[in-house]
């Protein structure tokens, strides 16, 4: 049973869980050191979240993050317009952009209803002339990028999807059988 006289503590520590990959014991630990440990860096968290979640919003071509009706991404006139990497969310945008090794643009596939399928065939009749599919490994999302190649069949375009495989520094006995079986496959002629 909860301390009544704890509620806002509990509010707290219970909109703390909501959070990906947060528990109980986590969210008490965060709840602690915000309201008992470091206040002003909490305000300024407060603050931070008020901030982001008034200003930021998706892109209206890509579905990505930004803070204008257009993101950064979309509006950069030196990103190869050929090559159109088709996303599952935002942070995967995020993620690729920190590589540094792709210089295309992105979509967020969002769904497969009509809307977001339109959404891609525009994008795609701007001049794309491959689409690489950069999804987590799995027979659904294999199914998923078939399907898209079907609807984008009409277009003379290029698909392709990520490589898989062993990651680097990984010893083989902690590598799940699917990614080992896609190295296999993939192998590269030395």
């Amino acid at each position: 049973m909860k301390n009544r006289s704890l509620e806002k503590f509990n509010n707290l520590v219970e909109a703390l869980q909501t959070l990906p990959g947060v528990g109980k014991k986590s969210a008490q630990r965060y709840a602690y050191h915000m309201v008992l440990g470091d206040s002003f860096s909490a305000l300024k968290l407060a603050h931070a979240i008020e901030d982001a979640v008034a200003h930021i919003r998706k892109c209206t071509i890509c579905n990505g993050i930004c803070e204008d009706e257009i993101c950064e991404i979309c509006l950069d006139e030196y990103r190869d317009k050929e090559k159109l990497c088709v996303v599952e969310s935002a942070k995967d945008i995020m993620i690729i952009e920190e590589s540094v090794d792709y210089d295309g643009r992105f979509f967020v596939l969002e769904s497969l209803d009509e809307e977001h399928l339109e959404q891609l065939k525009k994008l795609v009749e701007e001049g794309v002339k491959e689409v690489i599919f950069a999804f987590t490994p799995s027979l659904s999302n294999d199914s998923i990028i078939m399907y898209i190649e079907e609807k984008l069949k009409v277009y003379e375009i290029n698909f392709s999807k990520i490589a898989q495989g062993v990651p680097t520094g990984v010893n083989l006995e902690n590598v799940d059988m699917l990614s080992l079986s896609n190295a296999l496959k993939q192998r590269v002629r030395l």
